[in-house]
């Protein structure tokens, strides 16, 4: 017999969730949120959940109104972080287009359009697979629970609006004084011969929104991307100099990002290729089950008795939905490769990979929480897979071939992207009984307004920072990790030119980690060795693993302190300390995401990254070493000092 599940709000009770206002809030809140998180992934490779944040933000807003609701709320925060999910498959793929200069800049309607038919399809997908994946297999969704934790503390009152704003113009001043006024220099960096041949390289970046990031994700993932780092920079390197020498002359810091951007991050291809088909292997009979349980659910169609809390959006809604979001992606493939059967086999493809990967990104979601999803992995294997495909039909000197693999390879990645948070929030109105079908409606919204957003904060950000690894022409370029890797796969299979050997080491690793984790699971091991993060850390630059591991530290050792202090609630104690905690990281994250957009635009229009500039030459990195300290500091002290108003 079902377990009878009983949620915050009853199921007979009715509030009212889709009001004017929450409708209006939600959407202003994506478009927000999407532009913080597209700078985020530009610049760092990785994103985060903005659920919680959203909801805090929510919630403080909707206090001024005489009449609202926790369900309310929860619209809100659904509608957010759609916004910030799909701009995650929108930054992991669409710059490559501009990479490999197709575009020279980005095509408002276009990007708008294939963005939002990925998200829409994100949404769609998810609606079979609710059921299945929340109230069949009872997956956690850790992070759907914590957001509606949030919702029920935040009904009882509450200031801790306040970490979130102190937080945001901390993070917004930090920025501003570093890019803006270039009062320091943004990375530490340090690179020398040990002997003749051996590179020795360290770096960190000073960016409050990383430290944000690493103390998020925590130190277990934090670590584990650290590790790729070590792998890429501290043996990769320092093996191929010893090999290979410096046949150009350049100094060492030049040279160890040369090796990384031409032969050592492809380790990391090699892990997300071994880590997306892990995935798919893992979740085999979880996603056969999941997608039996939709195909029933489109054979049943609306059931008018079913309960409040239990009313999807009806079937044949998107069975029509999905089959109209394929018309305008078919004609955009067609408009690029000028072959109907090309683009009928592309639109085939799309489609296949898409509900596959929405399926992987939400059940992942359920496992790891959203922010930990591999996005990047399923990406990887989309473009792979499509390119060796076009490849076959099209043969080697096609000239839209890796194009026409970069737009499958989007609309899978922001359904993917759209899916994993979807189900996240799907997952906390469920624990606090709102109507599903109410929320959909608001994922609808978030996916609209951020995709009519991101074409604007992409086209800025490009031409005030530029894309790519770091050069005399962009010296504050947006490294765009995961766009330039896209880039890579995709030329390197139609051009021939891909480094299999680094591609191979790099699955071989994935293997080897694979296992190590599989005893790490059997031994019931709380550190754990995710292959998909390990393999992130392979191919982002070091300063940025370095950053995110100095956050995780922060997290590790308020932890440890905090687990040392008597409270007479420890519940309530951590549940605060966290919240608190959190907000202040997210705060940091946007405000400094906010700036560096902003900043974009006097950069844009005068040409020049030092615009604003109040030094001229080089400047030390050493201010902003020690600013990020302090903001280290302070953030372990916020979680700290909440934690010990627990005290017995």
């Amino acid at each position: 017999m079902k377990e009878e599940h009983k949620p915050h709000v009853g199921h007979q009770t009715k509030y009212p969730e889709t009001t004017l206002k929450a409708v209006l809030l939600g959407i202003v809140l994506s478009a927000i949120l999407a532009a913080a998180n597209a700078y985020l992934g530009l610049f760092a490779g990785l994103t985060v959940s903005a659920s919680i944040p959203a909801a805090v933000i929510s919630m403080a807003i909707l206090k001024m109104f005489k009449k609202h609701n926790i369900l309310e709320n929860n619209a809100v925060q659904t509608a957010a972080s759609a916004g910030e999910s799909l701009a995650a498959g929108v930054i992991f793929t669409f710059p490559a287009l501009v990479l490999m200069g197709y575009w020279s800049s980005f095509n408002y309607a276009e990007t708008a359009l294939i963005a939002l038919s990925g998200g829409i399809l994100g949404v769609f997908f998810t609606i079979p697979l609710r059921k299945a994946l929340i109230i069949d297999m009872k997956l956690t969704f850790p992070e759907g629970i914590a957001t509606s934790e949030v919702l029920k503390t935040g009904e009882k009152g509450g200031k801790a609006i306040r970490y979130l704003v102190w937080g945001g113009v901390l993070g917004a001043v930090v920025k501003l004084v570093e890019s803006g006024l270039k009062l320091w220099e943004g990375i530490f960096a340090q690179a020398t011969f040990i002997g003749q041949r051996t590179l020795g390289f360290v770096s960190l970046n000073l960016s409050p929104a990383l430290i944000s990031v690493g103390y998020i994700v925590g130190m277990n993932i934090s670590l584990v991307l650290f590790m790729g780092g070590v792998i890429s920079w501290w043996i990769g390197i320092p093996l191929y100099t010893y090999y290979n020498g410096n046949p150009d002359g350049l100094a060492p810091v030049d040279l160890g990002y040369a090796i990384w951007s031409s032969q050592i991050r492809y380790l990391g291809v090699g892990g997300m290729i071994v880590g997306g088909v892990w995935a798919l292997l893992s979740l085999y009979k979880t996603l056969g089950a999941a997608f039996r349980a939709g195909v029933k659910s489109f054979r049943k169609g609306t059931d008018d008795d079913v309960i409040r809390t239990e009313q999807d959006t009806p079937m044949k809604w998107v069975i029509m939905g999905i089959g109209i979001m394929i018309v305008p992606i078919f004609v955009i493939y067609l408009r690029e490769i000028h072959d109907v059967s090309i683009t009928f086999v592309m639109a085939i493809i799309m489609l296949v990979a898409g509900f596959l990967f929405a399926s992987v990104a939400g059940y992942m979601a359920g496992l790891v929480g959203s922010s930990n999803n591999p996005i990047s992995g399923v990406t990887i294997a989309t473009i792979l897979t499509s390119s060796l495909i076009l490849l076959a039909l099209m043969g080697s000197d096609a000239t839209g071939g890796p194009v026409a693999a970069i737009m499958i390879g989007s609309v899978v990645a922001c359904a993917a992207a759209i899916a994993g948070d979807n189900m996240q929030d799907l997952k906390a109105g469920y624990l606090l009984g709102a109507t599903p079908f109410r929320q959909q409606l608001m994922q609808f919204g978030g996916v609209i307004a951020a995709a009519l957003t991101l074409p604007f904060v992409l086209d800025l950000l490009n031409t005030g920072y530029g894309f790519g690894p770091k050069s005399a022409e962009n010296p504050d370029s947006l490294t765009a990790p995961q766009a330039t890797l896209m880039q890579s796969v995709a030329e390197g299979v139609f051009g021939d030119n891909l480094p299999w050997d680094m591609i191979i080491i790099g699955m071989v690793l994935g293997v080897i980690v694979i296992i190590i984790d599989q005893i790490q699971a059997a031994r019931k091991a709380s550190f754990r060795i995710p292959v998909l993060a390990l393999a992130v850390g392979l191919y982002l630059p070091f300063e940025l693993d370095s950053a995110i591991m100095l956050g995780g530290v922060v997290a590790w050792l308020a932890e440890r302190r905090t687990s040392r202090i008597k409270v007479s609630d420890h519940k309530g104690a951590k549940q605060a300390s966290s919240q608190h905690g959190l907000l202040f990281a997210s705060g940091l994250i946007t405000g400094e995401a906010l700036i560096g957009i902003i900043l974009a635009i006097p950069v844009a229009v005068y040409g020049s990254s030092d615009v604003l500039a109040l030094t001229e030459g080089d400047v030390s990195s050493i201010p902003g070493l020690l600013i990020i300290l302090a903001l280290c500091v302070v953030l372990y002290q916020i979680i700290v000092s909440t934690y010990k108003r627990f005290k017995q």
